[in-house]
C-alpha cells in the first residue's frame, strides 16, 4: 500500500504472554537463579565502572526490602524516590516492589512545592533523596511526615540494618512477592506538568512487563537487549521511558550502566562503549551541533569538507530506503565512493565519539526530524524513534530495525493499537495503557472515549501503520486570521542549527507567527571565535542574527506562506531546567515561556 494513503486504525497483535510469576518484581530472583555471575548493572566509581552481577543484585534487593518491611511498609504503600540516574535508583526500585510497595518516582530538580504535592498527593510513607543537599532543599516542605532518608548518606545501608535488627527474614520477603498480581500497582508516576499540575498515573505490574516483553519480541530489542550487549543510561530515571528500556535491557540480558550528568555524557560514551544509547531528540541535536561547528571552526576547507560529508549522509540514508521497507534505490558509485571516503574523514570520528561500539540508538520524548534522522543512519548510527506518554507506560509505537519509516514514530508495539479521531486526535489502547489517574475519576474520565485513551497529540497513519505526529491539540497556534499553525516541525529544525539553543513558535491570536529564540552557549561562543566577535552581547549581533535569520528562513519554508515566521527575538539567555522552563527531559514548558516572556512577545507585535 503506497505510503501517501491514510487509514484510521492500526493494531499489532501481541506475541507474548503475561503471568504474575514473570512480573519485573521477580525479574531479580530469575536472573540469579539462571546466571548468577553474570554482570546485570555496572556502576562508576573512582574513576571506573565496576560490575554488580546478578547474584550480588539480587542479595542487595532482598537486603534492602527488608528494611523497607522493618520501616512499616505494608502492601499497596507508596515510596518515592527523588535522586539521579544510579544503580541506587533501580535497587531500591526492585526493593519497594519486593516489600509488596509502589514507587513513586520524583525528578531530583522538582521543587520543593512540587515535591509537597506529590508527597502528599500519593501518601507517600517514605521519601528517599540523592544528597544533603536535596534534604536541605526540602527543610521546609510539608511533606506529610514521610520519613526521609539520603542515598549518599547510606540509606541502602540503613535499610539493610534495620531489616537484620527486625528479624525479618527471606520468607517475609517471599511472602509479599506472593501476595503481587499482574493486577497490582506497580509505580505511581506524576506527568511531567508541562501543561499544569501534575496528575498521578498508576502503572501496574501487568503494563511495566507488557512493555518490556513487547519491546524484547522486536527486532530492536532482540538486536539491543541480549547478553553481551552494553547499554548506558543517562536519562532521568524518574523518566518511565528511561526506566522501562532499563527493564527491558536488563530482562533481555544486557548490562546496563548508569549516569547522570549530561554534560559529560560523551566522556562515559568512551569508557563504557555502549552497544546502544537511549536518549531525546535534543541530545542527538546537540551532537550534531557540536560535530558541524567543531568542523565549522577548522576553517573554510574542513567546513566545506563537512557540508557535503554531511550532505552525502542524508542522500545514503534515502538510497537505503527513506522508509527502510525496500524501496531503496541503489547508491550511484559517486555516492558510494564518497561515503567511503566520509566515513573515514568524519563519520567513523562520529562513532567514535559515542564509544565505538554504537549500532543504534532509540530516541523518545519529542520529535527528531527526518534530516537528522537521515543523517544519523547515514553515518552508521541508526536512530529509532518512538512514541508514548506516562499513560502508556513509554514507548506504544517504534521504528525498528527492518521496520522503520524515518520521519514517523513507528508502528504499535505488540499487543497496542493506534486510532486517528474525527479531528485528528491520536488514541491509543492495549497493554501498556494506563487504567487511570490516582484518585482522580474525572480525570480519568476525561482521557477515555470509549476505551480508547485520548492523547491530546494529533497525528495520522500512513497504510502500513506507521504513525506521524503532526503536533499537540493543546499547541497548535490559531493566529487573529484564523490560520492554525502548529510549531513542532519549525522548532525542530530551528533547534538543529548549531548556534540555536531553543526556539518557541508564537502567534496564538496574533496578526502572523513569531518565535523566541534562545543561543546555544557552546555553539554561540564557537560561532564568535571563528568569526571574531566578542562573545559578550551575541544576542544582539546584527551578523549572528543574519545567519539565524537563514535558519528562521529555511524554517518557515516548509510550511504555507501565512505559517512562515515572520518576525524573531532573541533571548540572552538559554532555557534550562533550572531557570523553569525546561522540563527534566527538556521538552518546553510552553506556558512558562509564554508567561516569562509576555514582555519579548510583546515586543514583535510593536509597530
Amino acid at each position: 500500500m503506497g505510503q501517501g494513503t491514510t487509514i484510521r486504525e492500526f493494531a499489532t497483535e501481541q506475541n507474548f504472554t503475561l503471568d504474575s510469576d514473570g512480573i519485573l518484581a521477580r525479574l531479580p530472583w530469575r536472573r540469579a537463579a539462571e546466571r548468577p555471575l553474570h554482570t546485570s548493572f555496572e556502576r562508576f566509581e573512582n574513576g571506573q565502572w565496576l560490575p554488580v552481577t546478578a547474584e550480588r543484585h539480587l542479595a542487595e534487593v532482598k537486603a534492602a526490602a527488608k528494611g523497607f518491611i522493618a520501616a512499616g511498609i505494608e502492601p499497596g504503600d507508596r515510596v518515592a524516590i527523588m535522586a539521579c540516574t544510579r544503580y541506587e535508583w533501580i535497587l531500591l526500585d526492585a526493593a519497594i516492589w519486593a516489600a509488596g510497595g509502589v514507587t513513586v518516582p520524583i525528578y531530583p530538580s522538582s521543587a520543593p512545592a512540587q515535591v509537597e504535592w506529590i508527597v502528599q498527593n500519593s501518601a507517600a510513607k517514605l521519601l528517599i533523596v540523592e544528597d544533603e543537599v536535596a534534604q536541605d532543599n526540602l527543610a521546609n516542605a510539608d511533606i506529610a511526615g514521610a520519613e526521609v532518608l539520603v542515598i549518599d548518606a547510606g540509606a541502602v545501608g540503613a535499610l539493610r540494618r534495620r531489616g537484620i535488627d527486625a528479624g525479618v527474614d527471606d520468607n517475609a520477603v517471599e511472602a509479599r512477592l506472593d501476595i503481587l498480581t499482574l493486577d497490582s500497582p506497580a509505580s505511581l508516576i506524576y506527568t511531567s506538568g508541562t501543561t499544569g499540575r501534575p496528575k498521578g498515573c498508576v502503572l501496574t505490574h501487568a503494563n511495566l512487563l507488557a512493555e518490556a516483553q513487547a519491546v524484547l519480541a522486536m527486532p530492536i530489542g532482540q538486536q539491543a537487549a541480549q547478553f553481551g550487549k552494553r547499554t548506558l543510561m543517562f536519562l532521568p530515571l524518574a523518566h518511565v521511558l528511561a526506566r522501562a528500556i532499563t527493564y527491558a535491557a536488563y530482562e533481555g540480558g544486557a548490562t546496563v550502566g548508569f549516569w547522570a550528568d549530561f554534560k559529560t555524557i560523551v566522556d562515559k560514551f568512551a569508557s563504557f562503549k555502549p552497544n546502544m544509547i537511549l536518549c531525546v531528540p535534543r541530545v542527538l541535536e546537540k551532537v550534531h551541533a557540536g560535530v558541524r561547528a567543531q568542523a565549522l571552526a577548522g576553517g573554510p576547507a574542513k567546513a566545506k569538507i563537512f557540508r557535503r560529508a554531511e550532505q552525502v549522509a542524508i542522500e545514503w540514508s534515502k538510497a537505503q530506503g527513506g522508509d527502510g521497507l525496500g524501496d531503496a534505490t541503489k547508491p550511484g558509485l559517486r555516492l558510494q565512493a564518497e561515503h567511503r571516503l566520509f566515513d573515514k574523514l568524519v563519520y567513523g570520528k562520529v562513532r567514535a565519539a559515542m564509544g565505538g561500539r554504537c549500532t543504534m540508538a532509540i530516541s523518545g520524548g519529542g520529535a527528531l526530524g527526518a534530516t537528522l534522522g537521515h543523517f544519523f543512519r547515514g553515518i552508521g548510527l541508526p536512530t529509532y524513534e518512538g512514541y508514548g506518554l506516562t499513560e502508556t507506560t513509554s514507548a506504544i509505537t517504534v521504528n525498528s530495525p527492518g521496520a522503520q519509516r524515518i520521519g514517523t514514530v513507528g508502528r504499535p508495539i505488540p499487543g497496542n493499537a493506534v486510532r486517528i479521531a474525527d479531528n485528528g486526535e491520536i488514541e491509543l489502547k492495549g497493554a501498556v495503557v494506563f487504567a487511570g489517574y490516582w484518585q482522580n475519576e474525572q480525570a480519568t474520565s476525561e482521557a477515555f472515549d470509549d476505551g480508547w485513551f485520548r492523547t491530546g497529540d494529533l497525528g495520522a497513519l500512513d497504510a502500513d501503520g506507521y504513525l506521524t505526529i503532526t503536533g499537540r491539540a493543546k499547541e497548535i497556534l490559531v493566529t487573529a486570521g484564523g490560520k492554525n499553525v502548529a510549531p513542532g516541525p519549525m522548532e525542530e529544525q530551528l533547534r538543529a542549527h548549531e548556534v540555536i539553543g531553543n526556539a518557541v513558535v508564537v502567534g496564538e491570536g496574533r496578526p502572523f507567527v513569531g518565535a523566541l529564540i534562545t543561543l546555544d552557549p557552546e555553539g554561540a561562543a564557537d560561532w564568535a571565535k571563528a568569526n571574531n566577535r566578542p562573545v559578550d552581547g551575541l544576542a544582539t549581533d546584527e551578523q549572528l542574527r543574519a545567519e539565524i535569520q537563514v535558519a528562521v528562513d529555511e524554517a518557515s519554508a516548509q510550511v504555507s506562506h501565512a505559517e512562515g515566521i515572520k518576525k524573531f527575538v532573541v533571548l540572552p539567555d538559554d532555557f534550562t531546567e533550572e531557570t523553569g522552563e525546561l522540563t527534566p527531559t527538556l521538552k518546553v514548558k510552553r506556558h512558562v515561556v509564554n508567561e516569562k516572556y509576555a514582555d519579548q512577545i510583546d515586543s514583535i507585535y510593536r509597530k
